[in-house]
């Protein structure tokens, strides 16, 4: 990957604002149970960063993916998880299929104001008994008249309390499961949508996540994102963004981690010496200093390709197959040279640990993942 002026700009101003307007923020954020995504997303529309790789009609920079892998790299730097997941969502999880398949009208009535922060967005596909398995969903979309009748629930949606607008996964008539699903946006104030309390969960404290209640919700049919079944195509390529974000992003966090690990155990001491002078620590360090990078060279070939518009779902899968479980290894190691102070609560380890455990479940689990590859490797048949 080449890097210009352009994106360093990009990568500074996007490390400036993480360190002036997140994370002095996030301690009280996560014992909030939730960030101010509006007031948040209007100041980082204004810096022109919700739309970095999105048409410059619709107010976004028109600039490759590259640029917004950078981005996403920087978000890496946010103390708490939670708030760059928020973030990427809002750019690489709801918008991309709109920007990409969403019509004139729909893109001036939703897409605009999702890149000027003006608007929070969320992205409604996993239900209670599909998760990964997108195929498998139960909510309908029936028309009626020039209207979609939408019933239904959705799980575990991140954005979902403060949510303006939800780009909805729905079955729109009764074929087979890959080609009878359609994208439809619908606004979170349309009478029949209700959303939960707040899900409590393990980690990403300080983003909302809610269960959504489709009752007889009417919204008209020209909010469909493009073809009519073409929902599952266009999310499984919404997926690809998905997962390249949220590898960059884990990069810088992760390398975080080991470096706080490197400072607190040249200072913490045991049987006479720091803890860091242990070869079997220290070697340990540099392995998993040596995978952060594996994995920054997996996704880096992998935007580029994508850039290039060749076909990346295996790269992408295998990037976060590889981010999930280096997540998981990582912190472990690390929170294990912290002892007991690794395992109080309010220690960024402790808080890395509990985050980084979604990345093998969220956005496509380590299992579907493996699944994806060994269909491309030929392994087992294509459907």
């Amino acid at each position: 990957m080449k890097w210009t002026d352009e994106h360093e700009s990009i990568r500074e101003a996007a490390a400036k604002f993480v360190d002036n307007e997140i994370n002095p923020y996030v301690d009280q954020w996560e014992e909030d149970g939730i960030f101010p995504a509006h007031e948040l997303f209007k100041k980082l529309g204004d810096l022109g960063m919700l739309g970095i790789n999105k048409p410059e009609k619709y107010g976004g920079l028109g600039l490759d993916y590259s640029y917004s892998i950078v981005f996403a790299e920087e978000m890496g730097r946010i103390k708490a998880a939670g708030v760059g997941t928020g973030i990427g969502v809002q750019t690489d999880m709801a918008t991309p299929a709109l920007a990409n398949f969403g019509s004139e009208e729909l893109c001036q009535q939703y897409l605009v104001p999702a890149i000027s922060g003006d608007a929070v967005f969320s992205i409604a596909v996993s239900e209670p008994s599909a998760g990964s398995d997108v195929a498998s969903i139960k909510t309908i979309a029936e028309k009626n008249g020039d209207n979609y009748v939408i019933n239904g629930s959705k799980m575990w949606i991140t954005n979902a309390i403060q949510a303006d607008y939800f780009c909805l996964l729905a079955n729109t008539s009764d074929g087979p499961q890959h080609k009878n699903k359609s994208l439809i946006i619908v606004p979170s104030d349309t009478k029949g949508v209700s959303v939960s309390e707040p899900l409590r969960k393990l980690g990403l404290h300080s983003s909302d996540t809610a269960q959504i209640f489709f009752d007889n919700v009417e919204v008209p049919q020209k909010n469909r994102i493009g073809e009519e079944g073409k929902g599952f195509i266009y999310q499984m390529i919404q997926f690809q963004e998905e997962r390249l974000y949220a590898a960059a992003a884990a990069l810088k966090g992760y390398e975080s981690i080991i470096q706080e690990t490197i400072e607190y155990t040249k200072q913490r001491e045991t049987f006479g010496k720091p803890i860091l002078d242990n070869q079997v620590v220290h070697y340990r360090l540099a392995e998993l200093q040596t995978e952060v990078e594996l994995l920054r060279a997996l996704t880096y070939n992998a935007v580029e390709e994508y850039i290039d518009g060749k076909d990346v779902l295996t790269k992408a899968s295998m990037v976060k197959l590889k981010s999930g479980r280096l997540g998981r290894e990582l912190t472990d190691a690390c929170l294990q040279y912290w002892g007991g102070m690794g395992f109080m609560w309010e220690s960024s380890v402790a808080r890395a640990y509990r985050d980084t455990r979604l990345g093998s479940i969220g956005g496509g689990s380590d299992e579907v993942m493996l699944g994806i590859i060994s269909k491309q490797m030929g392994i087992l048949g294509k459907d």
